[in-house]
C-alpha cells in the first residue's frame, strides 16, 4: 500500500492533521494501530489501519504497531502473529516499530507513582461491584470510596505490595483521584490497575498488576510520540480521561481524533461474538471463510486491493451507519473480474456423449485466460466425445425463456461446438443420468458458417481429462440484516440468525485439468459460476476450492427462500 494508493480526496482527520502542522502544533505525523492481542482482526480493523497506515503516508510520517498487551488472561501469541500476518497481507507496513504496551510496563508503573505523590491516585480496597455501586449512574453523581482519603505513604506503600504480590486478585486497585461528581462517568475515579496472577505472553511472571486500557493507552501514544491517536467513536467519551493523564504527568501531548467505526449488514464485528462462534461450533475456526475476519475473508479469496477500494468508496465519517455488505462484493467482483483467470467447472455434472463425434479422437481448443486482461493469453482445453456440462443445463420439458439444451435444442460449446440434444437416458429413480447429443464439426470455435445463432452458451469439461474436486459454496453467515438486534425476551441471540445455507459441500466436481496445478490461495473465475479460491485444507491428492463469490448478487433470493 502506497500513498498514491490511498483516498486522494480529503476528510474531516486529515484537515485536523494539516492544520496541526500549519499551526506548528505537531512538526511531524506519527500514527499508530493498538490491537489487542486477543482475537483475529477482522474487516471493521482493515478501516483502521486503512486510515492509520493511509494518513501517515500521505503526510510523509510514520506508522506504528503497538500491541495493546495489558491484559494476559485473553491474550496468546497466535492471536499476536496472526494480526501481524493480516497487516502485511493489507499492504500496510511498519517497517521496524513493532512495540507492545509491556514494553513499558516499567514506565507506566513509575508514571502512577507520580500521581500517586502528586495526590491525584490511590490505592482502593473496594470489590469490582461496590466500585461500580459507588460511581453512580448517568443522572445521579457517585460516591467517593471510604478509602479515598488515605495518605501519600499509603498509597506508596500499599501500591509497591501490590507489585510485590502480597495480594489476591481483586482485593486491591489502583484508581485515579478525578471527580466522582464528573457528569462524565470515565472521570470518576477510573480504575488504572488490577492485580492478575497470570502469566503473561511476553512478560512471563514479572508481573502481577496489570494497567488498564484507559491508562495504558495515551501514556504509550505520549512515550512513542505518536501525534494523532486515531479512534472510534466509542472512544470519545475517554478522551477527557486521556487528556487529564496526559496533562496531570506533563509529557508529550498526542491528539486523540475519533471516526465512526465499520458496521456491515449481516455481519458481527466484535472480537466478543466472533469467539462465541468458534468456541460453540458455529464455524470451523478465526479463519473459516464465512468470517469477517481478514484470514476468513482472505481464505474465501478476498483481496486486499478489494478491500482497500472499499474502505476508500466508503470514506471517513462522523457519524455511525450500517453499510451494506452488497457494496463489499461490489469491490470483490470487480477486483476479480480484472485479475481471475477464467477456468471452467462442471459442480453439478451430468454426462453428455456426442454420439458422432469419432471415439477416441480428441481436439485442442483455445480459451480466453482473461478477457479483461489480454496479457493472461490463452490456453488449450481438451475436447472430446464424452463431457460434463451442468445438471441444470438440461431441461427435459424446457420453460420459457429456457435456452439451454433440452430435447431437438442446440446450443453452444464455449469455445467448442454447436451440440443437439437427440435423447436423454433416465435411472430407475427418473433422474437424468445421460444425455445424447451430435455435434457440428463446422462450427468450431463456437460459429456456424452458415450463420445460424443458438441463443445458449454452456460450459463443460471432457470427462476422460477432467479431475475431480471438493468445492465448498459459502454464503452470508446470518439472515438477518443486524444480527444483533434479537428479542431478549423471546429468547432469542445473535446464533438465531445464522444461515442454515451458509455452507454447502459438493464432492465430486469436475473440472479441466489444467486446475491441477493450482496452489493455495489462487484464485480464478469458473465461467457462469462465480469466482473460487483454492483452500489452504487442499492437498495433492485432495483439491478443494472455496467460492467467493457468485457472479451476480443472488441474495434477495436467497433471503426469500430462508
Amino acid at each position: 500500500m502506497t500513498s498514491s494508493e490511498t483516498t486522494s480526496s480529503t476528510d474531516f482527520i486529515r484537515e485536523a492533521v494539516k492544520e496541526d502542522l500549519s499551526s506548528g502544533r505537531f512538526h511531524y505525523v506519527r500514527t499508530r494501530f493498538p490491537p489487542e492481542p486477543n482475537g483475529y482482526l477482522h474487516i471493521g480493523h482493515a478501516k483502521a489501519i486503512n486510515i492509520d497506515y493511509g494518513i501517515a503516508k500521505d503526510f510523509g510520517g510514520q506508522f506504528n504497531l503497538r500491541f495493546d498487551d495489558t491484559n494476559p488472561v485473553k491474550e496468546e501469541t497466535e492471536y499476536v502473529e496472526a494480526i501481524k500476518e493480516d497487516i502485511r497481507w493489507l499492504g500496510a507496513d511498519w517497517e521496524d516499530r513493532e512495540f507492545y504496551a509491556s514494553d513499558y510496563f516499567e514506565q507506566l508503573y513509575e508514571f502512577a507513582i507520580r500521581l500517586i505523590e502528586k495526590g491525584k491516585a490511590y490505592v482502593d480496597d473496594l470489590g469490582p461491584e461496590e466500585i461500580r455501586e459507588y460511581r453512580g449512574t448517568l443522572t445521579e453523581p457517585g460516591v467517593d470510596s471510604p478509602y479515598r482519603g488515605r495518605s501519600v505513604e499509603e498509597n506508596l506503600d500499599l501500591f509497591e505490595r501490590m507489585r510485590a504480590g502480597e495480594f489476591p486478585e481483586g482485593s486491591h486497585v489502583l484508581r485515579a483521584k478525578i471527580d466522582m461528581a464528573s457528569p462524565n462517568i470515565n472521570l470518576r475515579d477510573p480504575v488504572m490497575y488490577r492485580i492478575l496472577h497470570a502469566e503473561h505472553h511476553r512478560t512471563g511472571a514479572a508481573w502481577c498488576i496489570y494497567p488498564m486500557y484507559d491508562w495504558a493507552h495515551g501514556q504509550c501514544d505520549s512515550i512513542e510520540g505518536v501525534t494523532h491517536s486515531l479512534c472510534d467513536l466509542a472512544y470519545e467519551i475517554h478522551r477527557p480521561l486521556y487528556e487529564w493523564f496526559l496533562d496531570e504527568l506533563d509529557i508529550f501531548r498526542s491528539r486523540q481524533i475519533e471516526f465512526a467505526r465499520l458496521y456491515l449488514s449481516y455481519t458481527i464485528l466484535s472480537k466478543r461474538y466472533l469467539l462465541r462462534l468458534v468456541e460453540e461450533g458455529h464455524v470451523t475456526g478465526w479463519d473459516d471463510p464465512r468470517m469477517p475476519t481478514l484470514a476468513g475473508l482472505r481464505r474465501r479469496g478476498y483481496t486486499p486491493e478489494a478491500i482497500r477500494a472499499f474502505m476508500d468508496t466508503i470514506g471517513v465519517a462522523k457519524t455511525d451507519s450500517i453499510v451494506d455488505i452488497a457494496l463489499l462484493e461490489h469491490h470483490i467482483r470487480q477486483d476479480l473480474n480484472l485479475c481471475a483467470e477464467r477456468r471452467m467447472a462442471v459442480l453439478h455434472p451430468v454426462k453428455v456423449v456426442i454420439t458422432n463425434y469419432p471415439e477416441g479422437q480428441v481436439d485442442e481448443l483455445e480459451a480466453i485466460n482473461n478477457p479483461e486482461d489480454e496479457s493472461a493469453g490463452t490456453r488449450k482445453v481438451t475436447f472430446s466425445r464424452e463431457i460434463y456440462i451442468e445438471r441444470e443445463d438440461f431441461h427435459e420439458n424446457p420453460p420459457k425463456k429456457y435456452f439451454r439444451l433440452g430435447p431437438g435444442r442446440e446450443v453452444r460449446l464455449r469455445y467448442g461446438y454447436f451440440i443437439k440434444c437427440q435423447n436423454f437416458i433416465k435411472n430407475v429413480s427418473g433422474d437424468i443420468v445421460e444425455v445424447h447429443c451430435t455435434y457440428d464439426p463446422e462450427t468450431r470455435g463456437g460459429y456456424a458458417p452458415d450463420g445460424r445463432q443458438v441463443k445458449g452458451t454452456l460450459h463443460w469439461v471432457s470427462a476422460s481429462h477432467a479431475i475431480e474436486a471438493e468445492v465448498r459454496l459459502y454464503d452470508r453467515l446470518f439472515t438477518r440484516e443486524d444480527p444483533m438486534d434479537a428479542d431478549d425476551d423471546a429468547g432469542e441471540d445473535f446464533t438465531t440468525y445464522i444461515n442454515p445455507d451458509s455452507l454447502t459441500v459438493l464432492e465430486h466436481c469436475k473440472l479441466e485439468p489444467s486446475l491441477s496445478k493450482a496452489k493455495p490461495g489462487d484464485r480464478f473465475q469458473f465461467e457462469r459460476l462465480g469466482y473460487f479460491c483454492v483452500d489452504s485444507d487442499s492437498t495433492d491428492n485432495n483439491l478443494i476450492f472455496n467460492r467467493t463469490i457468485a457472479l451476480r448478487d443472488t441474495w434477495a433470493k436467497i433471503s426469500t427462500k430462508i
